[in-house]
């Protein structure tokens, strides 16, 4: 074989080893989480099912709420479909060991990131999507408006959290007398503070909030104003697999970015290029930003993670945007939007995602 033919084979073997590697079609490079999810066909995800709003089982024992829907983006992701997930109920302290032995692809259940939970879990978080804090709620007949009232009474708690660690942190720095009580889950918790077996219980204030709107009498709760630590929740995977991390973390940014161009699950297609337009028209029309983000117009986008380039348009068509999952399941149990840190960042809130480009 002379040098010509040599140099050109050479050329022609790297050009396609180049275009196999950007389409993700190499199975050797796909990471051993991402590579698992593709040969069962579905996602396992962690999640809680009894935090009304977040992840619960409705009335047809259908899981739902604002958690649940970070699962099913993922699978569209993945799969452009919303019903490969498979769901794995978790208790708090469940959660390390389904994250470590691989019984579970992800987690979707407010989690609070924790240096500990990020280094002894082997778990990779992914981006913030709920900016929490813990509180405490009682019964508006005490008439208590702080914590420091409750002295002398009983507190539930759910063992195994960052709750039960904090609680306790500030009660002995304020030099208090309440009795902490354990419970093993959120519903054991709290069916212990309504059959008063404690005064008061502690939790995060998005789950205090959910449970209150599950009452038989909202009204008859109060959630006291202090708030004793911050609790950013996010989905997390296991850390042995970067690439399925990264796929979980353009998910997640990808919610707040359509949410950025006001893009939705209702006007994704108008986004989209129309029949007989231009590369130069299409990109004039909508913007290059708007392109790459789409995975539109020969820009790349899921390509680079090794799954279908326009993944995003297949996730807010069938998901829709950031703030369409946060009116659809946070607003009805009374966690508004407007002022709080889960506000876009142009809004003075703390939701940001960094450039698809």
């Amino acid at each position: 074989m002379n040098r010509r033919i040599l140099s050109l084979v050479l050329i022609f073997t790297l050009s396609l080893v180049a275009v196999v590697a950007v389409n993700g079609q190499d199975d050797s490079s796909m990471g051993p989480v991402t590579e698992r999810i593709m040969e069962r066909g579905e996602v396992i995800c962690g999640m809680n099912q009894s935090v009304r709003g977040f992840g619960f089982a409705n009335d047809e024992g259908e899981f739902e709420g604002f958690d649940i829907e970070y699962c099913k983006a993922v699978a569209v992701a993945l799969f452009n479909d919303a019903d490969a997930v498979s769901y794995r109920p978790l208790t708090g302290a469940e959660r390390q060991a389904a994250i470590q032995s691989g019984e579970i692809d992800m987690m979707a259940r407010n989690t609070t990131w924790t240096i500990s939970r990020d280094v002894t879990w082997n778990a990779t978080f992914g981006p913030t999507n709920f900016y929490d804090g813990q509180g405490v709620m009682t019964l508006a007949e005490f008439d208590v408006s702080s914590i420091p009232e409750l002295d002398g009474s009983s507190m539930c708690v759910q063992t195994g959290t960052t709750t039960e660690l904090n609680i306790t942190d500030y009660i002995e720095a304020n030099g208090l007398e309440i009795e902490i009580i354990p419970f093993p889950d959120a519903d054991s918790t709290w069916s212990a503070y309504i059959e008063g077996r404690c005064e008061s219980w502690t939790t995060d204030k998005s789950g205090l909030a959910a449970f209150r709107s599950g009452a038989e009498d909202p009204g008859a709760h109060v959630i006291l104003s202090e708030t004793l630590s911050k609790e950013p929740l996010g989905p997390l995977s296991p850390q042995e697999d970067p690439q399925f991390a990264d796929i979980i973390r353009w998910v997640t940014w990808g919610l707040v970015q359509a949410e950025e161009f006001g893009i939705t699950s209702e006007n994704v297609g108008e986004f989209l290029p129309t029949e007989g337009e231009s590369d130069d028209e299409y990109l004039a029309r909508v913007s290059p930003a708007v392109a790459r983000f789409l995975g539109q117009a020969n820009q790349d986008s899921g390509n680079f993670l090794g799954i279908d380039n326009d993944f995003m348009v297949n996730v807010i068509s069938e998901i829709g945007n950031y703030g369409e999952i946060y009116e659809r399941h946070l607003v009805p149990i009374g966690l508004t939007r407007e002022g709080t840190l889960n506000a876009l960042y142009t809004e003075g809130g703390l939701m940001y995602a960094p450039p698809f480009r």
